[in-house]
């Protein structure tokens, strides 16, 4: 689409795309510096500083997946059903310990060490039990129901890498590795602070004109759900030395500093002029909806993010960018949020110029097919309109209206907010 077609209040040939910003952060964020050892159950959710290798084979014993009978496959018979001479049990814990001869099977339950000699192990419901003996009908194969040591992984594999954060199912695996410690990256601090002198705290009286911070709520959950160490600095108000004194306190504590509101081009917004002062403004406007006005750089040595003001606003950048800046910051290996098809079943309506990321609901039809609605009202001030989504639904920057039934581009919420 050629310029001239872009509607103009949409069009800023200084603003950033998407794709450049996150570019940007990118090149700029690097992993902390710090590491400690930690105790397996307090791993949950950390990263890890080093890679970790299996320092044995796993399994350690070539076992059986099945409770039922270990045989020699050389006593499979091929055309008439066979006696096989029951001569002992295993279980796990307590192997068998002679060796299987020919004619011979021992009784075994799952995760029992197969004996010598057995390299097949028979179900228990295809086997004919008597006495001391069982009968073996034709039509199995050698090797079923056999978990060969080393095939899950040999000693001196790789098991996790360094950058993984740390899952349930990992925490499973390293015990099963008999490893009790871990070494993990240090968790990044992130101070944080909502600017305007219209803004009160939770469970203060409102005056006339003034309005409750939802920002710092909002954004405490979306900290917390990385595992970072959170600094709350509350509510600072429209003065140029109020913001400046919270800039140097915040740089001083913490590895990344994010604000809201106070960076568009009003006579009360200071936070850009007070980066420019203080440090480094790397970008401040993304040809984006919601979220322009977003100011990335530097504050002596901590990332600076100056988020907008409007609720929306803040969920949709800090989602998109800082988080993406702070996983890196964390030293976890990230990978692009995870992007679907989905068929709208509303009008969209949108103006060329900026990529929008309008709030959706998305769900799954009888018939598989994913579909997606609206929520409404997308201004960036409709706060319910992100409680009532759970993804939001990507328009292409240079595109206009959206039709019912087009195909369209969305990110899931799980896993972003």
């Amino acid at each position: 689409m050629s310029r001239a077609a872009i509607d103009q209040g949409e069009y800023d040939p200084n603003a950033l795309t998407v794709e450049q910003a996150l570019a940007r952060i990118e090149q700029d964020v690097q992993a902390v510096d710090g590491t400690e050892r930690l105790a397996l159950r307090e791993a949950l959710g950390r990263v890890l500083a080093s890679d970790v290798h299996a320092s044995f084979d796993v399994p350690i014993h070539t076992n059986s997946a099945m409770d039922g009978y270990a045989v020699r496959a050389d006593d499979l018979p091929a055309q008439e059903p066979r006696k096989l001479h029951v001569v002992g049990e295993s279980f796990a814990g307590h192997p068998y310990r002679g060796r299987l001869e020919p004619g011979e099977c021992v009784r075994i339950m799952t995760g029992a060490v197969l004996p010598e000699g057995a390299d097949t192990v028979l179900m228990q419901e295809h086997v004919e039990a008597q006495a001391d003996h069982i009968v073996v009908a034709p039509g199995h194969k050698p090797g079923d129901n056999v978990r060969h040591a080393g095939e899950e992984l040999h000693r001196g594999d790789r098991v996790l890498a360094c950058g993984r954060r740390l899952n349930a199912a990992d925490l499973g695996l390293l015990a099963s590795l008999g490893i009790s410690e871990v070494d993990v990256l240090r968790r990044p601090i992130v101070a944080f602070f909502s600017t305007g002198d219209e803004l009160k705290s939770v469970g203060q009286p409102l005056s006339e004109g003034q309005i409750y911070d939802s920002n710092r709520y909002t954004l405490y959950a979306m900290l917390q759900r990385l595992n970072v160490q959170i600094i709350d600095m509350g509510v600072v108000g429209d003065a140029p030395a109020d913001v400046e004194h919270a800039f140097r306190l915040a740089a001083q504590q913490a590895d990344v500093v994010i604000t809201t509101g106070g960076v568009s081009v009003g006579a009360a917004d200071y936070i850009k002029q007070t980066l420019e002062r203080l440090g480094r403004v790397g970008f401040w406007k993304i040809a984006m909806k919601p979220g322009r006005p977003l100011a990335f750089g530097e504050l002596g040595r901590a990332l600076f993010f100056g988020l907008p003001g409007n609720p929306v606003s803040v969920m949709a950048t800090f989602a998109l960018f800082a988080r993406v800046a702070i996983l890196k910051l964390s030293g976890e290996r990230t990978t692009p949020p995870l992007r679907l098809r989905a068929t709208t079943l509303d009008r969209l309506k949108k103006r060329p110029g900026r990529t929008d990321f309008q709030r959706g609901i998305l769900r799954q039809e009888e018939d598989g097919r994913l579909v997606v609605g609206t929520t409404g009202l997308q201004g960036s001030h409709v706060l319910s309109s992100m409680s009532r989504a759970n993804c939001f639904i990507v328009i292409p920057r240079d595109a206009g209206d959206v039709e019912i039934g087009s195909e369209v581009e969305i990110i899931p919420f799980d896993g972003v907010l």
